[in-house]
């Protein structure tokens, strides 16, 4: 004891850096680590413990001495039950010394004492502003500390728990627990806001088309020899639009020309002979049917040769792709080339994915955001929508709507694609949220 009343001086003014380095740990388990081992030059115990607390547990947040406490050991297995005993014979929130053979602590607790803690230990609890207990400082000694030392240490206490507090975030309102009454509340807002009203939306994506478009499709099988027009390109009634190839169809009307020639000589041979020969008659019929057939074959190739040049139809605007990807592609009979649109008659060509469907009438409000001009939106109403879905060229099953363009904008170009924004009738807003997943369960769960 003469020993330990010789306390340096040194010593007692390094308690003003301790509650420096206190105030400036960024971590909690930094916070810890000080705890649990710079009071040893001063205390001179076997071991410091910092245990937090969590309910009527206790963590082990440090072990002088130790880096990082084995969670498995048996020692720390026995400490989580030591701790709450011993949390029980703590009264008040000043630090107390707690000895074995005074407090006759039970078996399970006893055994570890005797085997791993010396006769005392002195515990230090922390406290936050609200009164809460933060958590313990054990520090195990075989004599309890000086008198005259306690009160010096007190500052240090209170730096500590104040520390703590902070870095657990811990308010005046941490200890707040709702009950009954507030639940009821929540639920009850939570009820009225899930009745709210709201609009029914969904998104999909949509390119802007003529109302009034000619599909231009090929008159007879043949090979595109070329293409006359350009896309986006304006055309008026019969401007030419495209050739088919005519190497076959000449050659074949060249050779029906002369069938139909040699027929007909056969025809007159066979009238001539019919004054002198009475056998010739009979084979009068059958020459002027071949002649006739022959006549009729040559007329329908020269037929298809007219059509060869394809005419634009009506005035409007040429929407096709490419034109050299139709240059020698061979094309049959009504297979579909280009459109002639009107772009004085824009509107919006909705395809809904069945996954987002809504329902929606027509005379709905759509809203097109176009991806070239996302900050001038186009308004308009639906005209008609498809009765199936179909799969559209990325695959996806959608149903095929078309809405009108109110308004005169800059920016109704054909061929422009967008997100249109389709409004359906107002649903409480408890569906809104929940449409998706009941769907989803509903097809999970088969009912």
């Amino acid at each position: 004891m003469n020993d330990r009343a010789q306390i340096p001086a040194q010593l007692l003014l390094n308690l003003g850096a301790l509650r420096d380095k206190a105030l400036a740990a960024d971590t909690l388990n930094t916070l810890a680590f000080s705890m649990a081992n710079d009071l040893y030059p001063l205390l001179q115990f076997r071991q410091a413990l910092v245990l937090a607390q969590r309910g009527e547990a206790f963590e082990v947040l440090c072990v002088s001495g130790l880096a990082k406490p084995q969670e498995d050991s048996p020692y720390l297995v026995w400490l989580r039950r030591a701790s709450r005993w011993l949390a029980k014979q703590l009264h008040g929130s000043e630090p107390q010394w707690l000895s074995r053979d005074a407090l006759k602590p039970p078996t399970e607790v006893a055994d570890g004492w005797t085997e791993w803690w010396p006769a005392g230990v002195w515990c230090v609890p922390l406290h936050g502003r609200n009164g809460k207990r933060l958590g313990l400082v054990l520090f195990l000694m075989d004599a309890p500390p000086l008198e005259p030392l306690q009160p010096l240490l007190q500052g240090l206490w209170q730096t500590w728990a104040y520390c703590w507090s902070a870095l657990t975030g811990q308010r005046r309102l941490a200890g707040w627990r709702p009950g009954r009454r507030h639940a009821l509340l929540a639920l009850a807002l939570l009820g009225a806001l899930a009745l709210l009203p709201v609009r029914q939306t969904a998104l999909a994506p949509a390119e802007i088309v003529s109302r009034e478009a000619k599909i231009i499709s090929s008159p007879i099988d043949g090979v595109i020899a070329q293409v006359h027009v350009r896309p986006n390109q304006a055309v008026q009634e019969g401007t030419p639009l495209f050739t088919l190839d005519e190497t076959t169809l000449r050659s074949r009307a060249e050779v029906l020309s002369k069938e139909v020639a040699v027929a007909d000589a056969e025809l007159l041979a066979a009238s001539q002979r019919a004054f002198d020969n009475p056998q010739s008659k009979s084979e009068l019929t059958v020459l002027n049917g071949k002649a006739q057939q022959r006549r009729s074959e040559w007329a329908a190739v020269t037929a298809q040769l007219a059509r060869t040049n394809v005419l634009s139809p009506r005035a409007g605007v040429a929407v096709f792709s490419d034109p050299n990807d139709w240059i020698g592609k061979p094309v049959v009979t009504g297979e579909r080339i280009l459109q002639v649109a009107d772009p004085a008659q824009p509107a919006m060509l909705v395809q809904l994915p069945v996954a987002d469907a809504i329902a929606l009438e027509v005379g709905a409000p759509v809203t097109l955001y176009l991806t070239a001009y996302p900050l001038e939106p186009l308004e308009g109403k639906i005209l008609e929508t498809s009765y199936q879905a179909r799969s559209t060229e990325e695959s996806v099953v959608a149903y095929r709507l078309l809405a009108s363009i109110e308004g005169e904008g800059e920016h109704r170009r054909l061929g422009l694609h967008g997100t249109a924004k389709l409004y359906g009738e107002r649903v409480a807003l408890g569906y809104y949220l929940l449409r998706r997943p009941i769907a989803s369960a509903r097809a999970w769960l088969g009912w």
